[in-house]
């Protein structure tokens, strides 16, 4: 199938499992900060009568907003208002453990984190502020999201849908509700088809976070986080990429509901961008959120854009993802 062809009618499995999940969230790292290849702007707006619209744009796990500075400068280019948003304790806000500067493993374990506290609550109140900021300078605007940032696209498009005019799942989680959280959705069948990191910090359910040590010398494991992030990416690529990688994800927001309502998020047009060869949202999890999605409202399907050849991190040519926000219908 050619990029950016539609997709209908995506056949799916089913089925629940649960146990390998906790490794695999960390390659959710839809966050997985490409500050040198995906990026955030600065700015607002929806369609105006001179074609300007107003994109809020939402990273993922372990990321920050500078994961779309590449696409965010296009979009500016273009003429569109942009705002790329840093969830609470992320990017310029982030924690950063003393042991992990250090590469004190042991303390590292055992480190407390701030992240522990957070919800999906606190995601979704940080992106709807930034949507209520900019809907008020130019109406309804573009809510995209890349791999966890689906999770707030969700939640974000149910509290406030009269903001929104289109909302896009970039390689995103769309739970459902037979897979609510994104736990549920990594857990799945369909989600084993991702790659895991080879190793953890600390213990998830003590720490209250995922943790992930991303400037590790092993080996193996910087295979591993390649593989899953990064595997059609120079290892200069990669090395940018790590640079931006956060530690810590909660475990209590991965844990936590977000499936749209048919009344609310389901009357919202909405656009998911598959990338088939993603080692960390599975194409065949994708499929699956997608179909079930539009099993809840079927007059209002997905609108697919495939892009076959793309990791979890998209095109290295973002002028490709471009093409597709900059033409959304609204």
């Amino acid at each position: 199938m050619a990029d950016n062809e539609k997709r209908t009618d995506i056949p799916w499995s089913s089925g629940p499992s649960r146990r390998t999940a906790l490794r695999g969230l960390a390659a959710t790292a839809g966050g997985a900060a490409l500050a040198a290849s995906l990026g955030g702007g600065t700015a607002h707006a929806t369609g105006t009568a001179d074609g300007v619209r107003t994109y809020v744009l939402v990273h993922g796990t372990h990321s920050a907003a500078a994961f779309w500075t590449a696409i965010g400068r296009e979009l500016a280019l273009r003429g569109h208002r942009v705002v790329a948003v840093d969830q609470p304790l992320h990017g310029t806000e982030k924690f950063i453990p003393k042991a992990y500067q250090a590469q004190d493993l042991r303390a590292l374990a055992t480190e407390p984190s701030p992240v522990a506290a957070l919800t999906l609550d606190d995601f979704e109140r940080r992106v709807t502020g930034a949507v209520r900021r900019a809907a008020r300078l130019s109406g309804p605007v573009v809510l995209v999201g890349h791999s966890m940032g689906g999770l707030s696209v969700s939640r974000v498009a149910d509290a406030v849908p009269e903001l929104l005019s289109h909302i896009c799942y970039m390689a995103a989680f769309c739970p459902s509700r037979t897979m609510p959280s994104l736990m549920d959705c990594a857990s799945s069948p369909e989600g084993q088809h991702a790659l895991n990191p080879l190793h953890q910090v600390g213990d998830p359910e003590k720490l209250g976070v995922l943790r992930l040590n991303w400037r590790t010398s092993d080996r193996r494991e910087l295979a591993a986080f390649k593989e899953m992030i990064c595997a059609d990416r120079t290892d200069a690529e990669f090395l940018r990429v790590l640079e931006g990688m956060q530690t810590d994800e909660s475990m209590t927001a991965y844990a936590d509901r977000a499936v749209g309502r048919a009344t609310t998020w389901g009357r919202l047009p909405r656009t998911y961008l598959r990338f088939g060869k993603d080692r960390t949202v599975a194409p065949q999890l994708q499929d699956r959120m997608i179909a079930e999605a539009d099993e809840l409202t079927p007059h209002n399907r997905f609108a697919v854009h495939d892009f076959p050849n793309a990791g979890h991190l998209g095109p290295p040519d973002p002028t490709r993802v471009t093409d597709v926000l900059h033409g959304l219908p609204l």
